[in-house]
């Protein structure tokens, strides 16, 4: 496809959009703040970008453009410089029993008598 004929398409759903919620060209044109001309010149792939996000908004469909423009993930190295340090292995703890000496003099833990 083209420049001119993706540029057309997007307006092409505006169109569809607009006409989906039942609002005419001229109420959407006033709140958007541009006139008729301007509004039918973005359906037809013309205008600017400002006016697209204007009429988007007003359509209540402004979460539309993370669909047509999402934001880029971080790479995998990125994202493992953010994660941070993890623990890789668990250590062994030795806990203090009680101890106890037995005839021959070796030391038996957990005998307390």
């Amino acid at each position: 496809m083209t420049n001119a004929s993706v540029a057309a398409e997007l307006g092409n759903r505006l169109e569809a959009l607009r006409l989906a919620q039942n609002m005419t060209q001229q109420a959407l044109a006033d709140e958007i703040g541009i006139t008729p001309k301007s509004y039918r010149q973005l359906v037809a792939g013309g205008g600017k970008l400002e006016n697209m996000v204007a009429a988007l908004r007003a359509l209540n469909a402004l979460e539309q453009l993370e669909n047509f423009l999402p934001a880029t993930p971080p790479s995998p190295l990125e994202q493992l410089k953010l994660r941070g340090k993890q623990r890789q292995r668990a250590r062994h703890t030795t806990y203090k029993t009680a101890t106890a000496n037995t005839a021959e003099g070796v030391e038996e833990p957990g005998l307390d008598w």
